[in-house]
Formats: C-alpha cells, sequence, structure tokens
C-alpha cells in the first residue's frame, strides 16, 4: 500500500468526526424550529380569537343599528298623525260654520288628549321635537321656506315654523320647516337682482 492509501485508512474522516457534533445541531436546528411553530400557530390563535371578537362586536353593532334604523322609519312616519291632528285642530277652529258649535269643544278636547298622549310616547322613545322659537337659523336641524323682510330682527333669525322638526335620540329625524329674516334690500341691489334675473 502506499503511504497515501494507509494515511487515508488510519486517519478518519472529518465527516465522521464530527458527525456527532453535526446531529445535536440538527436535533437543536429541530427544536427552535419547533418552538418557532409553537410561536407562530399561538400568534395565530390569538388572531383568530382577535378577529372572532371583532365580529361578535361588530354583529352587535349591527343588530343595534338594524333596530334603530327600524324604530327610525317607524317615528318618522308616525310625526304624519301628530301633523294630521293638528291640521284637524287648526281646520276646526278656522271654520266659520263649526266654531259656534257647543259640542265642538269636546271633541276639541279629545283631539288635544290623543295628542297628549302620542307626545308623550314620543318623548319615552326619546323622539323630542326641534325648538326654533327665537333661534338662529342652523342647516342640520332647519329648513327654510322662505325669508321675510325684518329690520327688528337680526338676519337669519327664525320667525314662524311651518312644520315642526323633531330628533330621535341625536339623529335627526324631520327638519323644520321655517321662516327666516333677512334684512331689507337695497333699491340698488334690488336691480342688481331683477338683472341678473333677466
Amino acid at each position: 500500500m502506499s503511504d497515501n492509501n494507509k494515511h487515508k485508512q488510519e486517519t478518519p474522516k472529518e465527516e465522521e468526526v464530527n458527525a456527532p457534533e453535526n446531529q445535536n445541531n440538527e436535533v437543536e436546528k429541530k427544536e427552535l424550529t419547533l418552538d418557532e411553530k409553537l410561536k407562530i400557530t399561538e400568534e395565530k390563535l390569538l388572531r383568530s380569537l382577535a378577529e372572532v371578537e371583532n365580529q361578535r362586536r361588530r354583529f352587535e353593532k349591527e343588530i343595534k343599528d338594524a333596530f334603530e334604523f327600524g324604530s327610525f322609519n317607524f317615528a318618522k312616519e308616525s310625526l304624519a298623525i301628530l301633523d294630521n291632528l293638528q291640521r284637524a285642530k287648526d281646520a276646526i277652529k278656522n271654520d266659520e260654520k263649526l266654531k259656534n258649535n257647543k259640542d265642538l269643544d269636546k271633541f276639541l278636547d279629545n283631539i288635544n288628549i290623543i295628542e297628549k298622549d302620542l307626545v308623550s310616547i314620543f318623548e319615552k322613545n326619546r323622539i323630542k321635537k326641534i325648538e326654533v322659537e327665537q333661534k338662529k337659523f342652523d342647516p342640520n336641524f332647519h329648513q327654510a321656506m322662505s325669508e321675510i323682510e325684518d329690520e327688528s330682527k337680526d338676519q337669519g333669525t327664525i320667525l314662524h315654523e311651518i312644520q315642526a322638526g323633531y330628533m330621535l335620540g341625536e339623529r335627526l329625524l324631520r327638519p323644520a320647516l321655517v321662516s327666516v329674516s333677512k334684512k331689507k334690500a337695497s333699491k340698488d341691489q334690488e336691480n342688481k337682482d331683477k338683472k341678473d334675473e333677466k
């Protein structure tokens, strides 16, 4: 045998010497990998739990919104009853033939009782009338139907309520229809406005 061959046989291969160390490193790598997998799985579980909680909250909010939306439509339509009661009272009071009828007072008293009961039910369900008397016009709560010249009032002051407005909690149910004051326009301004219209 040549010297080279003897040397190869006597000297253990580097791979064989390092084999147990390599096996230990692989085992440690596998353990780290398992720890990492555990951490990843734990993170996924936490994310899933958070997502389920968010979904539950979202469903609760949707149920609440659906209930409020349903009551919103019902309340909005119920306002027509209150309006019609008011119109009926006004029509009866302004009718010359009915004004002098003594029995009419009893009928009007009954209409007033019904109206008060309806207003009471509205208030119990957080439906409140928007106050407009001597208030400044606010487009979030009022709708201007006309402007009336009035030098005694500041511009934009509500002068007259045409139809009552209502709120359902913090939400606008119906804006108040109002007449608003404006300053008297000068003749120059009136002439300019007329030219613009042409």
